[in-house]
């Protein structure tokens, strides 16, 4: 049979994409390369680290599914904030941002592990509404996680995403990057917040919100195709 072996699965998807890749690499494409390597290094250890799996890393892309929607959302709060910890040290021909989009959806999953399906597309279309450094989610997780993980999450509204043909309620999360030593040090050892990149709020000590938030813009291209 043609679809031997083929599974239908419900995940947890993120998709992230490099904010500006290609004119990082005609900057200096060195070290776009070693920052895009020190970023992947990022995304695999927090995925593995909330029991995730990255699927694909394709050029400056990056998807993942979990099987837990909770997992997917610290993880992504958890990459956010060390990789702006890491853009803090770094000049701005270096610094690469990423956008990360998640998604629960359908899945098809092949026997060689790769997935297919709307929840791709989805999952990928909610990364490109993000802000560089940010984080934006569907209804679907929002639902899920929205009082179980201590964060900000800002309702954008219904978005109508290209080639999705269904509205999609989209939230935007707070991120903040986490505090440096010099910044601890001088609140007392209390937690502080490095000021560099978008605002990300630490997982345990944020409040759930859901209050109306400015327009996003539409979505582009979708990364990840069935």
């Amino acid at each position: 049979m043609g679809d031997a072996g083929l599974r239908h699965r419900l995940l947890a998807i993120l998709a992230a994409d490099a904010v500006g890749y290609s004119r990082l690499m005609g900057v200096d494409d060195r070290a776009a390369v070693e920052s895009l390597d020190a970023a992947r290094v990022v995304f695999r250890e927090h995925v593995a680290a909330c029991d995730g799996r990255i699927v694909d890393m394709a050029g400056d892309s990056v998807l993942a599914v979990f099987e837990a929607v909770v997992d997917a959302v610290k993880a992504s709060l958890s990459i956010q904030q060390d990789l702006a910890s890491q853009a803090a040290t770094l000049s701005e021909s270096r610094c690469m941002r990423f956008r990360i989009g998640v998604h629960l959806g359908d899945v098809i999953e092949k026997p060689d592990r790769s997935v297919y399906g709307d929840g791709i597309n989805v999952a990928a279309r909610l990364q490109a509404l993000a802000e560089p450094g940010g984080i934006t989610v569907s209804d679907a997780v929002h639902g899920v996680v929205g009082g179980r993980i201590h964060t900000t999450f800002v309702d954008q509204g219904e978005q109508r995403l290209k080639n999705i043909p269904r509205p999609i309620r989209v939230y935007a999360l707070k991120v903040q990057s986490r505090p440096t030593a010099a910044s601890s040090d001088a609140n007392g050892g209390s937690t502080g917040l490095a000021s560099k990149g978008p605002a990300a709020l630490p997982v345990s000590q944020a409040s759930t919100s859901t209050s109306a938030g400015p327009a996003i813009r539409p979505a582009s291209a979708a990364p990840y195709s069935a």
